[in-house]
């Protein structure tokens, strides 16, 4: 497929607010194209390079796009080939070379495709092309259902690999993905609440857990061979041998269980998060840091068992199979209640000892991986977001040099891209200040005399006080004493809060509607 039609079609869309001609223009598209091809639009269509990050800074892309070509003459392959070409180019002069490929690709497209090239390149494609439309027009144009294709996407964690099944061998295609040992499958995620009792009215009488300031792990389990993956699906196992060990004392030949791992103080308190994360860096000296610093997990489901998936049955059968193969001290602490008092006191419990709140749970839901729905809730003592850094402000002063204000976005799932919040220099060290400023650097897309803005890739969790309307910010909205309370780096932006939550955060605490936010 010519590369161009693949532009247009994201133009198109861009263009609508309708999500029904959304899917109709993406359906068409997909039927269009040759089998090995499916997978390069999807990946495309979803704001991501074939070769992921592909080593191009803004300057490098400024000079690239300086002559476009009068003809359309790209492909989709001849686009992700080059793509992996840059992305492979390493060594002495490897920037030189990168941007002479660069200049190559650019050289060939048209002033739309380069367009499209650029925002591709820094993750600011922003056309409305949401994951959830993308799972519907595959749905249209293989002719199965979306339920099919959104399952199949939570279990592969790859909607490209999903698509091309779909649309290659219908429905019988869908049934091959389903949560297999050894490989890892996206999270669930829980929605936000601000009181237990917004939680019970919500779910009506649920599951009440610890909400543990500690990495999401996912364990599995074959015998003796055990394997440990973060929320990122990245493989951990070399890192957590106390984790290992625990998993092998399961009473299940076969597992997979999903939890968190947090490092304890000796008192049994929990040390923040970015303690427990030090014992995921590159560069390890396990031994050391287990015996100064031991991890302990605590697992709250349990996706499959001796062979038997366990992802849509019923939260109280997963816990069940789960109580029922692992010792009690690493089952997370639980209750269920439809008492809004008895939860309020169990809530307090956690928070007492050092925890975040807790997480509700309807009894009756089966296993969303990939998915933040209502079916879990978390309550948290402090009001907390986990939001994408889109630009942050030089310094002044003492942290002359250094990356300092940073511009805070949520995710906006109706339109795409993000609504800034508001901005924030507090809660930073100089540690962090240091290291957020490399990290930006690297992700620079665009800068003015005072301001660097960013690929939308780091995510910071940031408390506040309130959430106020603000005529500043398209959103309408913005965080009232906004510090930072650390960066996550085990979270995509992906899983960042949406501004729908904040706005939700907003009419609980206001009794008001937002508003209306002047969004483009």
């Amino acid at each position: 497929m010519r590369f161009i039609d693949l532009v247009e079609a994201s133009l198109a869309v861009s263009r609508t607010a309708s999500r029904l001609e959304k899917i109709a223009v993406l359906a068409n598209l997909l039927q269009a194209l040759a089998p090995e091809e499916i997978p390069l639009a999807i990946a495309f269509l979803s704001g991501i390079p074939g070769a992921g990050r592909i080593g191009v800074g803004g300057a490098m892309l400024r000079r690239a796009e300086r002559h476009a070509a009068s003809e359309a003459t790209l492909d989709l392959r001849s686009v992700a080939d080059t793509f992996t070409d840059i992305s492979g180019t390493t060594g002495r002069g490897s920037a030189a070379e990168r941007e002479r490929k660069l200049g190559a690709l650019f050289a060939r497209a048209t002033t739309a495709e380069q367009d499209f090239l650029a925002r591709l390149i820094f993750g600011e494609l922003r056309q409305g092309a949401l994951e959830g439309v993308l799972i519907e027009a595959v749905a249209r144009a293989a002719g199965v259902s979306g339920a099919s294709v959104r399952r199949a996407a939570m279990m592969s964690g790859d909607l490209g690999a999903v698509a091309h099944s779909a649309l290659t061998s219908g429905e019988a295609g869908l049934q091959l993905f389903s949560v297999v040992l050894m490989r890892p499958v996206d999270p669930m995620l829980a929605d936000s609440a601000e009181t237990v009792a917004v939680a019970l009215e919500r779910l009506g009488r649920a599951t009440f857990e610890w909400k543990l300031d500690g990495a999401r792990i996912q364990v599995h389990k074959d015998g003796d061979s055990v394997r440990v993956f973060t929320r990122n699906l990245r493989d951990v196992t070399a890192a957590v041998p106390e984790v290992v060990a625990q998993s092998r004392s399961l009473s299940a030949h076969s597992a997979i269980l999903d939890g968190e791992v947090i490092a304890l103080r000796h008192d049994g308190a929990p040390h923040p998060f970015q303690i427990t994360m030090r014992r995921f860096g590159r560069r390890l000296d396990v031994d050391r840091l287990r015996a100064d610093l031991p991890l302990t997990p605590f697992f709250f489901d349990c996706l499959l068992r001796d062979g038997t998936a366990l992802i849509d049955r019923p939260q109280t059968e997963r816990f069940a199979a789960l109580s029922a193969i692992a010792p009690r001290e690493v089952v997370i602490p639980h209750l269920v209640t439809g008492d809004a008092a008895e939860a309020d006191t169990f809530a307090q419990s956690a928070i007492a000892r050092g925890h975040e709140g807790v997480v509700a749970k309807a009894l009756d839901a089966p296993y969303a991986a990939g998915r933040r729905g209502q079916a879990w809730i978390k309550i948290k003592q402090a009001k907390t977001l986990d939001l994408v850094v889109l630009a942050a402000e030089w310094g002044n002063g003492r942290r002359q040099g250094w990356l300092s204000n940073l511009h805070l976005g949520a995710r906006d799932d109706e339109r795409g891209g993000f609504v800034m919040l508001g901005k924030t220099f507090k809660g930073l060290t100089d540690e962090t200040l240091q290291w957020q400023t490399e990290q930006l650097l690297a992700r620079e897309s665009h800068r003015d005399s005072y301001t660097v803005y960013v690929r939308p890739e780091l995510v910071v969790e940031i408390a506040f006080n309130d959430i106020q309307e603000s005529p500043h910010y398209a959103g309408g909205l913005a965080l009232r004493f906004a510090r930072v309370k650390g960066y996550r780096p085990d979270k995509s932006a992906a899983e960042t809060d949406t501004f729908a939550t904040v706005q939700a955060l907003y009419r609980a605490a206001t009794g008001l509607e937002p508003p209306a936010p002047r969004l483009v």
